[in-house]
Parts: C-alpha cells; sequence; structure tokens
C-alpha cells in the first residue's frame, strides 16, 4: 500500500486495515510452518504496511494534540 492511499483513509478505515493486514501476516506464518508459503517475501511487505499505517496513526494523533 502507497503512503498516499494510506493517507486518504479515514481512522476507521486505518484501524480495519492494519488489523486485515495483521490477520494476513498469522496466515502467512501458518503456512510458512505447513510448507505451502511460495513467496516469503509478501510477509516482509505486509510487516512494511503494517508499519506505515501505524505512523499514520501516531502522526494523526499527534498533529490532533496540537
Amino acid at each position: 500500500m502507497k503512503p498516499a492511499e494510506i493517507r486518504e483513509l479515514t481512522d476507521e478505515e486505518l484501524n480495519l486495515e492494519c488489523e486485515r493486514c495483521k490477520k494476513e501476516i498469522f496466515d502467512l506464518r501458518l503456512k510458512i510452518q505447513t510448507n505451502q508459503l511460495e513467496n516469503s517475501a509478501s510477509i516482509g511487505l505486509l510487516r512494511k504496511d503494517v508499519a506505515r499505517l501505524k505512523t499514520e496513526k501516531s502522526a494523526r494523533r499527534k498533529s490532533a494534540k496540537r
């Protein structure tokens, strides 16, 4: 997910997207354990997406305090 797309999301959508990514990471980790995952790089991409989403949530909280 691109940063510009993340900035366009509402707070509710940010939370939902973050939870969706975390669930998908969990599912991919299960696939690794059962040797069903072909592309392990997808976990790294999802982890970066989660970090971007959390960063945007944090930035919004900080700007709201001011």
